[in-house]
């Protein structure tokens, strides 16, 4: 099977398996003094070390957790935890772990704006800014969407939000590892990292939170992870999170430039076999995410019949199986007939260029034999 869902999850790397498994021996509790959980604690600290430069930040700023929405969670409900009341900003295109928590806020008297986007999928800074009142605490918007992998203005929203004193988080589940991840270029006070969308194992991540920035725990327990995060860190997963982020940094340049072409080598072969059109900018998006819609179709109709041949997605995995219009796609404009034949494909570090030939040739060949 050829896999072109790398936005969905990623395989394990190589590298990242030895750093699980070299880890596996050292069992003991790292909170213990002894010397089996001082010598888990050092891999832990090796991998906050590893995470903390892979994003520009203090090893003190990063806090483990099981993943993206334990992160996201943490983010969001924390803060509104330590405010007790206030206003929340965000956008219209926030994966489910944020939209959910802020709607859950929202029913328990919190005030919340949802921020539009453009044709092309980007939030204006300008809406930001005019949207920020004196009561406002939080603004939560995505580095990169995962379902057209559109780039956000993050940068700018993070000065606006410096300058007014405002807390601000980014979900980046889907760039770390694709693009440059800088929190203090980005100019981020919390930022999520999701292990299994850049190679690493599932069931971990991290929540960056900038010195200074003060949160209340949502889950309640011993006072680990700087009191945020209780619970026995699991070692190995953590390792392999630590590795993973050592080694996209590392590679990221190459790897950028190898899923860029792929993802431009499989538009180009399918738009010269099938009338499609791009969903999302056309520049300021992440080098491997292609989104687009074909006219008549059905997209899981389409997966249905690849299903053993090519692994993608009809707009996000979180919504696979679903016949309602991705609500991405509808807040850029598209209409319902194009979001339902629109089909996300995200290329890989291991992808090859005769994979992508075979690929194109199947979907043109699968489509225009439903459209027959």
């Amino acid at each position: 099977m050829i896999y072109l869902d790398h936005n969905a999850t990623t395989p394990l790397d190589a590298e990242v398996k030895e750093a699980i498994i070299g880890a596996f021996p050292y069992f003991g509790n790292p909170s213990s003094s002894h010397d089996i959980g001082i010598a888990a604690k050092a891999i832990i600290d090796k991998a906050r070390q590893q995470v903390a430069s892979s994003i520009g930040s203090g090893p003190s700023e990063i806090v483990f957790t099981s993943g993206g929405t334990e992160s996201n969670n943490l983010a969001i409900i924390g803060t509104a935890y330590r405010y007790q009341k206030g206003h929340i900003i965000t956008s219209v295109i926030e994966h489910p772990s944020v939209l959910n928590p802020v709607r859950w806020l929202e029913k328990n008297g919190f005030h919340v704006t949802y921020m539009p986007v453009d044709t092309g999928g980007i939030v204006s800074p300008e809406t930001v800014r005019a949207a920020l009142r004196k009561d406002t605490i939080l603004i939560t918007v995505m580095h990169a969407n995962n379902e057209t992998g559109v780039l956000q203005p993050i940068e700018e929203i993070g000065r606006i939000a410096r300058t007014a004193g405002v807390h601000f988080h980014s979900d980046a589940a889907q760039s770390m590892g694709k693009v440059e991840v800088n929190v203090a270029h980005l100019m981020v006070d919390m930022l999520t990292i999701v292990s299994h969308k850049f190679y690493g194992p599932k069931g971990t991540g991290a929540l960056y939170v900038r010195d200074g920035v003060q949160l209340m725990p949502v889950l309640f327990g011993a006072g680990h992870e700087r009191g945020l995060r209780p619970g026995t860190e699991n070692t190995p997963l953590i390792a392999g999170l630590g590795k993973a982020c050592e080694a996209s940094a590392l590679k990221l340049a190459d790897r950028y430039a190898h899923m860029l072409e792929l993802r431009d080598t499989l538009y180009s072969l399918l738009a010269a076999g099938l009338e499609l059109k791009l969903n999302g900018h056309h520049e300021l998006r992440l080098p491997n995410t292609l989104n687009v819609s074909l006219k008549g179709i059905i997209a899981e109709d389409i997966i249905a019949r690849l299903h053993d041949k090519i692994a993608l997605s009809a707009g996000s995995a979180c919504h696979a199986g679903s016949r309602i219009p991705s609500p991405v796609l509808k807040a850029m404009g598209i209409p319902d007939a194009d979001a339902l034949g629109s089909f996300r494909l995200s290329t890989g570090k291991d992808n090859t260029a005769a994979e992508i030939q075979i690929a194109a040739e199947l979907m043109i060949s699968c489509i225009k034999g439903v459209r027959a």
